[in-house]
């Protein structure tokens, strides 16, 4: 998993409440257990002007100029701007992938759906959520071309353009995951010669287990 600790990037504007996992990523795209891939087809509903399938060559498509991320102005995006219950729907953890293909590393919301929440910090994401006087605010100024904004995971903190500091809350577990780059697999893996250990004197005490 990709270590996060500081981040200035484009935002995106995505402003829409209730964006579940299916508009994230569609359901046909997820014949994979592979992580990677997804990118070109992150938000395929909205994104193009046809139906996507798995293998499809995006280059091709003709996109919806309405779009969002169809935007010049919104071109290397890695921010996303959203509104609430951000995720919601099917567990499906590709729709983080997408947006990780995508090239997004922040998500910025007033809320997210639990699972989807959890998903993102799995996969080195940053789920934020931050009052919604504040998500209005960056979503009027989110509107200007390349506007940016600088994201401090170890002080936990968004800055403005105009310096204006913004800071939100985060468990310190997961904090320290991203920082480190480690999910809780990794980190059991860590620890492994010590698991070896104690399978092998559990298979010397109790060798029935293992017959």
């Amino acid at each position: 998993m990709p270590t996060f600790k500081r981040l200035e990037g484009v935002v995106a504007p995505l402003d829409r409440p209730n964006v579940d996992t299916d508009a994230i990523l569609p359901k046909q795209f997820m014949k994979s257990i592979s992580r990677s891939g997804y990118g070109p087809y992150l938000f395929d509903y909205w994104r193009y002007m046809d139906v996507g399938e798995p293998g499809m060559d995006c280059n091709g498509r003709r996109l919806n100029s309405d779009f969002t991320l169809n935007q010049a102005r919104y071109k290397g995006a890695q921010i996303l701007l959203c509104r609430g219950n951000f995720g919601c729907g099917s567990s499906r953890e590709h729709a983080v992938w997408a947006l990780l293909g995508y090239g997004f590393r922040v998500l910025i919301g007033t809320s997210f759906a639990d699972i989807f929440f959890n998903n993102c910090f799995k996969n080195g994401l940053l789920p934020i959520a931050l009052p919604v006087h504040y998500v209005d605010q960056l979503f009027a100024d989110a509107s200007a071309a390349c506007y940016r904004l600088v994201v401090d995971l170890e002080q936990q903190t968004i800055v403005r353009p105009g310096g204006e500091v913004l800071r939100f809350d985060i468990d310190p577990f997961r904090k320290s995951c991203l920082l480190k780059g480690v999910d809780e697999i990794g980190l059991t893996l860590r620890r492994s010669a010590e698991i070896q250990a104690y399978e092998q004197q559990r298979q010397r005490l109790e060798p029935w287990l293992f017959s």
